[in-house]
């Protein structure tokens, strides 16, 4: 971390077949070892799967399970005299779409299926209509959040 020039975003390029940040963020994610080939074909095969199960524009339903899995809140240990306080703080906007496509891909991982592209995309199948590992994950955030919400005076 510089001490005195400011650390500048890089930019994402949005993904070649539909054009979208979100989805080239999600490729990004699910790259292993610096495979994007492989990473982009399980992409677009779990959007392939959910326009022919669903019915819907899948992108669409990435938008949704994105927005539904997105934190408002989460809490962050502050150390004060001796004792660690775990204090609500607000998730900054960049990084609260990026939790969301961790969680939505740790959690589809987690899954039982036969492919990974299979999995992602009843992840985001699951996410976009509320459920899911990712939406509970989410959820118990906020509600830790929520509890420790006597200690938000320690906020810096």
């Amino acid at each position: 971390m510089p001490r005195r020039a400011a650390i500048r975003k890089r930019e994402v390029i949005p993904d070649t077949k539909y054009g979208n940040i979100t989805i080239s963020r999600l490729v990004n994610k699910v790259m292993l070892n610096g495979k994007k080939t492989t990473a982009e074909r399980i992409v677009y095969q779990a959007l392939e799967i959910i326009d022919k199960s669903e019915g819907k524009e899948p992108i669409s339903v990435l938008e949704s399970a994105v927005r539904n899995t997105t934190p408002l809140l989460e809490v962050k240990p502050r150390r004060v005299g001796g004792a660690t306080y775990q204090v609500p703080v607000e998730v900054r906007p960049g990084r609260n779409i990026a939790l969301a496509i961790r969680w939505l891909l740790k959690s589809a991982r987690a899954r039982a299926g036969k492919s990974m592209a299979e999995k992602l995309a009843s992840e985001l199948i699951d996410a976009s209509k509320g459920q899911g590992a990712a939406v509970k994950k989410r959820e118990d955030t906020h509600k830790m959040a929520e509890a420790n919400r006597a200690f938000a005076h320690y906020r810096w």
